[in-house]
């Protein structure tokens, strides 16, 4: 599609401000973009979106292109992607981009939680991460949007640097690197590779990265870039430290003014370098250090994500929205370190790791202290193959986890919940 057109369509984007992509929910007066997928082709609903309510529609078929307010373009994704890209350069706010193995989601909600003490924020919302959602994010801005803080997520190589070319971000964050999606990427090395693509476009662009010290990885990934701000532990231009009151994580921070504890309401040990990162942001931009602090207290994790649950005489930390080795051997490590009473593992298959799959569930099982064992409990096929302990149980699915669990319940304790979206742990809480 030219420029010209892309013109047209940016003029028709700005009477309506709102895209539709799913024909069944359209949106009145939006834009829809007639997306194809494995298992849908939205060319086929062009006509009926313009009937519920949609003023324009944008198809890549020409057998759909008939009528009034029908564009036709040559690939309705990309069109959507040019026209985001379009947008954001118009923008005359900062863009940061945030990707990551783990912690990007909950590191984006806290880092807009920090910046909106200041400046009016628009960003990701919920897991719009993708070659759609961060288009769909971009375009949600407006020219009262003050800071854009945009996720990007990826299953493949390559991806990131297809994110960045349509976000311009100014500034970066790579929350860490750990061994997730390895069907899609292919290795280890791969994962590295992409999630390092952020780190290059801002070397091309002359833009600023914040980066953790204390992660060698990133510190060494870190030296492409000429500007960069460090935040960590120690040996950093930002520094603090964790500090546990069980079951939460406090973080004891060196303001230029001063030390200040910003209090959470999140859990795990892995959730400091999160916090210290939007607060490391946040003071760069120039927040009030009692403002930082009050957004990160005011911040409640929710989706599944390392929330606390209480119910009766039972603490469970609920942490089942996605799962890889990284962040499940952390939330483990944490949760075995850091709360008392009788403990209880619920943790469900770490999908999409191809190749690796059966030696990184292994490796899990392995880890597992043998004082806990007889409170383990794994779902899934793939942990059903790494076990021949008699004390672990084991179940093929969430259904059969449930039909145990109502013979047998747990009546006291803190039960740490972790698998993957696909397992659907989240069943098992009607149970307790």
């Amino acid at each position: 599609m030219d420029m010209t057109n892309i013109e047209q369509l940016y003029s028709c984007f700005l009477e309506t401000r709102t895209i539709s992509t799913d024909s069944r929910k359209i949106k009145a007066g939006s834009v829809f973009f007639a997306l194809k997928g494995a298992n849908f082709n939205g060319n086929k609903y062009a006509s009926d979106a313009l009937k519920k309510g949609a003023a324009y529609a944008v198809v890549d078929e020409e057998t759909y292109a008939g009528g009034k307010n029908i564009f036709l373009v040559e690939n309705v994704l990309q069109t959507l992607q040019q026209l985001a890209h379009y947008h954001r350069c118009k923008l005359k706010c900062p863009v940061l981009a945030i990707t990551g193995t783990n912690g990007k989601t909950t590191t984006k909600e806290l880092i807009a939680a920090v910046l909106s003490k200041k400046f009016n924020v628009s960003f990701t919302q919920g897991n719009l991460n993708n070659h759609i959602g961060v288009p769909l994010t971009l375009l949600q801005t407006t020219e009262q949007t003050e800071f854009a803080v945009v996720e990007m997520g990826a299953n493949h190589p390559g991806e990131i640097a297809e994110l960045c070319k349509i976000a311009a971000p100014d500034f970066g964050i790579i929350t860490n690197i750990g061994r997730a999606h390895l069907e899609g990427f292919g290795s280890f090395e791969g994962v590295i590779k992409t999630k390092g693509e952020l780190y290059d476009y801002m070397a091309q662009q002359n833009g600023t990265i914040f980066y953790n010290a204390n992660n060698t990885l990133l510190q060494e990934l870190s030296k492409r870039v000429k500007k960069s701000i460090s935040f960590g532990a120690s040996n950093a231009s930002f520094t603090g430290e964790p500090i546990q009151s069980p079951p939460f994580l406090h973080v004891k921070v060196n303001f230029k003014k001063g030390v200040l504890y910003l209090n959470s309401n999140l859990i795990g040990d892995f959730n400091f370098e999160n916090i210290l990162a939007a607060a490391c942001i946040a003071n760069y931009f120039g927040v009030d250090p009692l403002k930082i602090q009050q957004a990160i207290k005011e911040y409640h994790p929710t989706n599944n994500r390392s929330q606390l649950i209480k119910k009766g005489n039972l603490k469970i930390i609920m942490d089942a929205y996605n799962a890889n080795p990284t962040s499940m051997s952390a939330s483990i490590k944490s949760f075995m370190e850091n709360l008392q009473d009788e403990k209880y593992l619920i943790l469900g298959d770490m999908l999409e790791l191809g190749d690796y799959s059966a030696q990184e569930h292994k490796n899990i099982v392995s880890s597992l202290p043998q004082s806990i064992r007889k409170n383990v409990y794994l779902v899934g096929n793939e942990f059903m193959k790494t076990t021949q302990d008699d004390t672990i149980k084991t179940f093929k699915s969430v259904a059969d986890l449930c039909l145990h669990l109502k013979q047998y319940p747990i009546k006291n304790g803190n039960i740490l919940i972790k698998g993957s979206r696909g397992i659907q742990l989240e069943k098992v809480l009607d149970l307790f």
